[in-house]
């Protein structure tokens, strides 16, 4: 006999079915016995009668929540049952596996305990509906984004994250023994992403690992993370890629609306609406301006830079009066900024680059990138680099690289914004952080 997914259940009325799930509550009554079985489609009602079969009445009252069963049963209407107005009659059970009693804790119970114990556990906790939702928003968003790509003639490539030398500066930085000499692990693939315009491939794209060696504890840091990054070749400015990245952006939404949009309502109370397109942007100098007129202060370390109360305020701003909850902060200073942003041939000292926010939180980094090998060895003194460590990269530069740009865009701080989530620990699978290394 086949499985039957508990949503299909309707469409089996006095026909015998077998059924695989999780034993979601259990009523032992004085002759009756109730199960509530969930599978991943949603919940049925099992009825027993215990004087039918005392054996399997005893079975059933030793077992405990969480418990993974096979059922196999008629499906009857009953419309007393809340459920969907039918129920299973038991004829036969089956324990997979017996969960212990107690749980660790109730994922579906009314209290939960912290979130830190709920990852040591959190198997269990991803059992919860609200969990499972996030990960089908997730595969829906990471498939419209990867249609909108390939649509476009766009190439996915996967780059190594086991590198020789810095992707970025030498900050934050993961070592590794690597046989006779050292490697770093990824803190993008930004150089490779380079190396494909190079290549003449124009337009790439890749989702996959990125590492940080960075001590933070927010609710936005991890040091594992699922990076999106995005590079075209033959572009003019910055603003060719951030006109690329909104219109995917909204292309993005509107797939999620499309098919979880009643799901976020119910789960989140968050009512999904596709952003309008162009997103606003403000350069980084209009940035302080506004800063100091609505009186915010930075903190004097962020002379070129923004905190994370800044982007909250400048999120703020553009909700209020503009109801974006998407803005482009534009046109950062080289000194906030890596060696290979191209600067402004009108604007001295300033890059082609940007900061996307999304309700006031960094999503995204991107700028035209420098393409001409002279001037990248410039940028790179400049910055106080050596050039040996970075020869291979430099070398990209050397036999007709076109102009190009790109983004790197954080996926689950995406989900953090799209779904109001409060902690990125809650938009990842598994979370890694400085104290966290399991399960």
């Amino acid at each position: 006999m086949e499985r039957t997914l508990i949503k299909n259940l309707d469409q089996q009325i006095d026909q015998q079915v077998m059924i695989k799930g999780w034993l979601h509550t259990l009523r032992d009554q004085k002759n009756m016995q109730f199960l509530i079985i969930r599978d991943r489609t949603g919940l049925v009602q099992v009825a027993h009668y215990k004087k039918g079969n005392l054996e399997l009445a005893q079975t059933i009252s030793t077992l405990g929540t969480e418990s993974a069963l096979t059922i196999i049963g008629k499906v009857v209407e009953n419309k007393v049952v809340k459920l969907g107005g039918l129920e299973i009659q038991l004829e036969e059970l089956i324990v997979e596996n017996a969960a212990e009693i107690p749980l660790p804790f109730e994922p579906f119970g009314e209290y939960l305990p912290d979130q830190d114990y709920r990852l040591d556990w959190r198997y269990l906790d991803l059992r919860r509906d609200i969990n499972r939702l996030i990960f089908e928003v997730q595969t829906t968003a990471e498939q419209a984004m990867r249609e909108y790509w390939i649509e476009r003639d766009f190439i996915e490539m996967h780059s190594p994250k086991i590198m020789g030398a810095p992707s970025e500066s030498g900050a934050e930085l993961f070592s590794l023994p690597y046989f006779e000499t050292t490697a770093y692990l990824a803190q993008s693939p930004q150089f490779y992403k380079q190396m494909a315009m190079a290549a003449g491939y124009e337009r790439v794209f890749e989702i996959g690992p990125v590492f940080r060696a960075d001590p933070s504890f927010t609710s936005r840091h991890m040091t594992e993370f699922t990076g999106v990054d995005m590079e075209i070749s033959w572009i003019d400015s910055h603003e060719d890629v951030m006109a690329f990245m909104e219109r995917w952006l909204a292309f993005t939404y509107q797939k999620v609306l499309e098919k979880h949009g009643d799901a976020i309502k119910e789960t989140f109370d968050v009512t999904l609406t596709v952003p309008s397109v162009p997103f606003p942007r403000i350069t980084m100098a209009e940035a302080f301006d506004l800063l100091e007129k609505i009186g915010y202060k930075l903190p004097p370390e962020k002379k070129f830079d923004l905190d994370p109360g800044a982007e909250r305020a400048i999120g703020a701003h553009f909700k209020e009066t503009e109801g974006a909850d998407y803005v482009f902060v534009t046109d950062w200073p080289f000194e906030a900024r890596p060696f290979y942003h191209m600067l402004d041939p009108n604007n001295q000292g300033i890059t082609r680059s940007f900061d996307l926010l999304g309700s006031g939180l960094e999503v995204a980094t991107g700028a035209q990138r420098e393409h001409r090998y002279e001037i990248l060895k410039t940028q790179a003194l400049a910055k106080g680099l050596t050039l040996e460590p970075i020869e291979s990269y430099l070398n990209y530069f050397r036999y007709g690289t076109p102009p190009h740009g790109g983004f790197g865009f954080g996926l689950s701080r995406f989900l953090m914004i799209m779904l109001n989530l409060s902690n990125i620990r809650e938009a990842v699978y598994l979370f890694r952080g400085p104290t966290r290394l399991s399960p």
